[in-house]
């Protein structure tokens, strides 16, 4: 079996509560051994990469641009992509579980991006949550987390009930 990759997610301008969630969520992703993918920028994708690095992590950040200098701190690898925000594909599409923590634009981008792929789950930690004209989830709803520990917990629990599934299972 390949490594696990799980993808955080999140925006450049975070809130001090978000930025500490990814902090824990990328020191628990490190502690089980996860490969931990982000954008490789400031604010939430700064925080996952501080959190993982110092847990002795491997973090990967796949940035939007070709600049070297863009990277944060933390990161083990970088891949300069220079696709602009199209690289978002590129992140969730390279993920077994996408972890999003809080909202912008760009994270709204990788939150759908993820649920069109429909293959990996999808865990809000504070993060988007998208209903239709109804006003009901639309159909392949988030994981809702409330603790940095829950949206790890999510996310390992449904990659492993995925490795596990039959051949042909559908899950």
């Amino acid at each position: 079996m390949s490594p696990i990759q799980v993808a955080v997610c999140g925006p450049r301008e975070c809130s001090e509560a978000e930025a500490e969630h990814a902090r824990v969520v990328g020191a628990l992703l490190a502690e089980a051994g996860v490969t931990v993918l982000c954008g490789g920028g400031a604010g939430v994708m700064a925080a996952v990469a501080a959190g993982a690095s110092a847990a002795g992590g491997l973090v990967i950040g796949i940035r939007p641009d070709d600049d070297p200098a863009t990277a944060c701190a933390g990161l083990s690898a970088v891949i300069r992509t220079n696709m602009g925000e199209a690289r978002n594909a590129v992140l969730v599409s390279s993920a077994d579980a996408v972890i999003v923590i809080g909202g912008s634009w760009g994270t709204l981008s990788e939150f759908a991006l993820a649920h069109r792929r429909g293959t990996v789950p999808v865990i809000t930690l504070g993060g988007w949550q998208v209903l239709d004209s109804t006003g009901a989830p639309v159909p392949n709803p988030s994981i809702t987390a409330h603790t940095p520990a829950e949206a790890v917990g999510y996310a390992l629990s449904q990659i492993t009930a995925e490795s596990e599934a039959p051949q042909g299972d559908s899950r």
